[in-house]
């Protein structure tokens, strides 16, 4: 489907009747083709498949015991399901105070195909309060790509054996080809000129900024110019989960905020997952002009 960016034009005054937003094709290159890797068009009718049978789940409350587990753990609590997929072939070592480790480490083997990997819970959460937040972030450290990693997000449920961004309400960046996808089956759009080419231990993040409504990407700490605005719009009508893809031999580490992230302005509360998901309107939280630093969630201050 083709992607837009939305312009509307100031009339400096509240009117009764309001004309529909004016609508512009995005600027980017579009592709017909990935430049080096290309899904099966029968995977392809069969994720269209899935979608039209498993309707989009619709936001939901979370159970107290993992309400619970956000206030004790709170960014530790995020982790990646085992995929059900025998596609897989690889390890995944949680986070969490079980494991004692901060982050998620994950490792591939070359026979693993396609597969997509998802956050157990959502990081942008319809039910619950965004007051003083700026928005949600997490951040993928690259070991080894010797195959293809592909970041980013999706509705669930969401067909796993797709990268993000080839399927509905789901978006993706291609570390192969540098491109990101939003809904695009085909070869996807260029993203950025400051982002051409990956290296070892390599860091990339992605967020959703709840101000511009937009997904954006950064590069060893470094912000990238917003992917998709206009997206997960309501923001109420969704849950949002963080999706990774993955083919062949790689290792990295998924950070949902347990370490200290590279791109510094994630490490304040206001882009904190857990000061979000989990947190109903009128809840406890922090709050004020001046919000707690990262390390200053982490001493208990």
């Amino acid at each position: 489907m083709p992607l837009f960016n939305f312009n509307s034009k100031s009339t400096g005054k509240q009117k009764a009747s309001i004309a529909p937003p004016e609508w512009a094709p995005a600027p980017e290159r579009t592709h017909t083709l990935g430049l080096y890797n290309e899904a099966t068009d029968h995977e392809y009718k069969s994720a269209e498949s899935f979608c039209n049978a498993h309707p989009v789940n619709t936001p939901r409350l979370l159970s107290s015991d993992v309400v619970d587990r956000i206030d004790t753990e709170g960014c530790k609590a995020w982790k990646l399901e085992w995929p059900k997929s025998s596609r897989f072939a690889g390890q995944i070592k949680d986070s969490g105070e079980k494991s004692g480790n901060s982050v998620i480490s994950v490792k591939t083997e070359k026979d693993c195909s396609d597969v997509c990997l998802f956050s157990d819970l959502p990081l942008l959460a319809g039910l619950y309060d965004i007051q003083g937040k700026s928005g949600i972030y997490f951040e993928v450290k690259i070991h080894k790509m010797k195959g293809i990693i592909a970041i980013g997000t999706a509705c669930r449920p969401y067909p796993d054996w797709r990268f993000p961004g080839w399927n509905r309400l789901s978006a993706g960046l291609h570390l192969d080809d540098m491109r990101k996808f939003f809904e695009d089956p085909n070869g996807g759009r260029d993203y950025s000129p400051e982002l051409t080419h990956l290296s070892d231990d390599d860091y990339i993040g992605c967020g959703y900024d709840f101000s511009r409504n937009c997904i954006f990407y950064t590069h060893n700490g470094r912000r990238l110019a917003d992917a998709f605005t206009g997206i997960y719009v309501p923001r109420t009508a969704y849950d949002v989960y963080a999706a990774i893809g993955v083919e062949g031999k790689c290792r990295f580490e998924v950070n949902f905020g347990g370490e200290l992230f590279k791109w510094k302005e994630g490490n304040e509360w206001a882009w904190r997952t857990e000061g979000h998901v989990g947190r109903l309107s009128g809840s406890s939280g922090a709050g004020g002009d001046e919000l707690p630093t990262y390390e200053d969630v982490r001493k208990g201050y």
